[in-house]
């Protein structure tokens, strides 16, 4: 599922506890494709010449008048807020799309490893709502426990498959997941993000020492 289809089902008021409500009402078909319009190239533009790109030109990418932007998205931070909220709702629909996967621990490895890739990758609106005092708690309160209940799944299932140890919970699956994404944020390296996941989800494979307790 895209960032696009995630806004739209946002629009249509699947998230009544989004903090961004107010900019997702209902909308007309128009203007829901005007919108979707908006958030595909500024995600674009963006991602191609930074945050510093004016309305303008992200009005001038989707085709749109300026005004068409505003009312959409009343400021800049409206409208990266929005695009943060839909990559995160796109995320959480992958999950609950490898919950009927065949194989429960290449569905929970493929998860990790594409949350951390959207992590690193993404981190710029992030940073920059940090910067402007928008907390991210305040942003994925909606989507928080939908996030947290893919994990509680697909951990679930692949403990239950025989491939993940079982004596770790999701709490630690998620303190480790933030481990991950700093470091590979200090790296700043596609081949370093994607060798630190292959660390990571080899250590929550079960092994057949996995009774032997710590080393000393």
């Amino acid at each position: 599922m895209t960032a696009t289809t995630a806004i739209k089902r946002q629009q249509e008021g699947q998230d009544d506890l989004c903090p961004l409500n107010h900019l997702l009402r209902p909308l007309r078909a128009d203007a829901r494709r005007n919108r979707a319009k908006v958030l595909e190239a500024a995600e674009e533009v963006f991602a191609s010449e930074g945050l510093a790109v004016p309305i303008d030109e992200v009005a001038r990418r989707a085709g749109v008048g300026v005004g068409t932007v505003y009312r959409h998205f009343p400021t800049k931070q409206a409208l990266f807020e929005a695009i943060v909220v839909a990559r995160l709702e796109a995320l959480v629909e992958r999950g609950e799309e490898l919950f009927t996967a065949e194989d429960p621990g290449t569905a929970l490895f493929t998860f990790i490893s594409e949350l951390v890739d959207l992590a690193v990758k993404k981190k710029d609106l992030s940073d920059e709502l940090a910067r402007a005092g928008v907390q991210s708690e305040q942003l994925v309160a909606g989507v928080k426990e939908r996030l947290e209940r893919c994990f509680e799944v697909l951990l679930q299932r692949a403990q239950a498959s025989g491939v993940v140890r079982d004596d770790i919970n999701r709490t630690d699956v998620t303190a480790l997941i933030m481990g991950t994404c700093m470091a590979a944020n200090q790296h700043g390296c596609s081949e370093s993000t994607q060798r630190l996941v292959g660390v990571l989800c080899d250590g929550f494979r079960a092994h057949a020492d996995q009774d032997a307790g710590p080393l000393t």
